[in-house]
């Protein structure tokens, strides 16, 4: 056999179809999306769980960011597909840019998802981290994510690509819902995707839904509300989310004292420096890239048999699910109630008064279901827009405006 033949690299297939079991077989659309997912910064969200520590309440909740983004891709080739055919002019940048947009919108997630958003890094959010890898691969791939970089930014001039980006009833939900519905088994959760996107359509320049899909968007807005007050701010999830935020808030403690703990590099890095919106830079992007739920976990093991008390409890609670006891009411806590907890267990657990605050805590949590000031517009058959919140014949739905807060304390068993 010819020897150049033999050296001849093989050219990779980049139209690659991939099984979900949600949506069956999902197509990348083209080989610059393939390149994208290629990216060791997207590899990265297959080691980041998409709803933090929820698997200590729903044990098949084990699903990544990697999914929900590629989930995402597939149901935004719908809604092109959808618009197009309704005569609303897309055109293939504009197309492309929108894959790109909602594949990336994610990126920026820390280990755990929204468990350590501020921990890790203060004063910035994931959004603004997504950007930063954004403009970074625009770099790398020739300034081809420009459009889609306007549009996740909201600035591009035809709102509805953004609004298809981030709004009250955008990709991004249509499939985080579902798929979180899917793989804790609340079935509360489980909306008609496919049927929202059926009925989407432009007017104005503003994207909307048609009279004939009213039911499915009361039906999208009462799964929210029931998906977050029955999965994402369930009392067993808050109770482990926050004392994941303990565990890092303590050990970056103790690292500011010149302790000595076992990190990963990149762990390591985010102990032992304080970073901000400020000092954001380009390495601290790199080391923030190779950040995963695997370094938090491998430490917390590791934590457990560290000298320090505290930190020591903490991990040994989470690794062993021995998690702290939780109360919620409508109203806050009274300070003599906490005070009291607090004497009873700092004498309990041995510890002083200012570190029993890493296990007895009060916070408030808050759901709106439905902002009135991004409406989701309903267009009737004499082709006006109306607010689904006046044009729904449901009275529960106004009740979805306002905000409903609930108060909790968390001490140990």
């Amino acid at each position: 056999m010819d020897k150049t033949r033999l050296l001849k690299k093989k050219k990779p297939n980049k139209l690659k179809i991939l099984n979900d079991p949600i949506y069956g077989f999902i197509q990348i659309p083209n080989s610059l999306i393939f390149d994208i997912i290629e990216h060791p910064y997207f590899q990265r969200l297959r080691r980041i769980a998409q709803m933090g520590l929820s698997n200590l309440v729903y044990p098949g909740a084990n699903h990544t960011r990697f999914h929900h983004a590629l989930g995402c891709i597939h149901l935004m080739e719908k809604a092109v597909r959808v618009l197009r055919f309704k005569q609303i002019a897309i055109s293939t940048d504009e197309e492309n840019a929108v894959y790109i947009a909602i594949l990336l919108h994610d990126i920026g997630h820390g280990a755990f998802s929204h468990a350590l958003e501020h921990s890790i890094v203060s004063g910035i959010s994931h959004e603004e981290i997504s950007l930063k890898f954004m403009k970074k691969l625009n770099e790398e791939f020739d300034g081809k994510l420009d459009l889609a970089i306007e549009i996740f930014e909201g600035k591009y001039h035809r709102k509805f690509l953004c609004q298809l980006i981030s709004s009250q009833l955008d990709i991004d939900r249509l499939d985080y819902l579902k798929r979180d519905s899917f793989y804790t088994g609340v079935t509360e959760g489980n909306i008609s995707s496919d049927r929202l996107i059926a009925m989407m359509n432009v007017k104005d320049d503003e994207l909307v839904i048609e009279q004939k899909g009213i039911y499915s968007v009361e039906k999208f807005l009462i799964a929210r509300r029931l998906m977050y007050w029955q999965v994402y701010l369930h009392k067993t999830g808050l109770v482990a989310e926050n004392m994941l935020v303990n565990v890092l808030k303590r050990a970056k403690e103790l690292a500011e004292k010149g302790e000595q703990l076992y990190a990963s590099t990149a762990l390591n890095y985010f102990l032992y420096h304080q970073i901000n919106q400020d000092n954001f830079t380009d390495q601290t992007l790199e080391m923030f890239s190779k950040l995963d739920d695997y370094d938090i976990l491998s430490a917390i093991k590791e934590w457990v048999h560290h000298k320090d008390k505290v930190l020591s409890l903490l991990c040994k609670m989470i690794v062993d699910r021995k998690l702290l006891r939780i109360e919620i009411q409508n109203k806050p806590f009274a300070e003599a109630y906490i005070s009291k907890k607090k004497n009873k267990f700092s004498k309990k657990l041995e510890i002083s008064e200012q570190d029993v605050a890493y296990f007895i805590f009060s916070q408030e949590i808050r759901n709106l279901a439905y902002q009135t000031d991004k409406p989701i517009y309903i267009l009737n058959k004499k082709g006006k827009l109306k607010d689904i919140a006046k044009a729904s014949d449901q009275l529960n739905l106004q009740a979805l405006t306002k905000p409903v807060i609930k108060h909790f304390i968390c001490y140990p068993k």
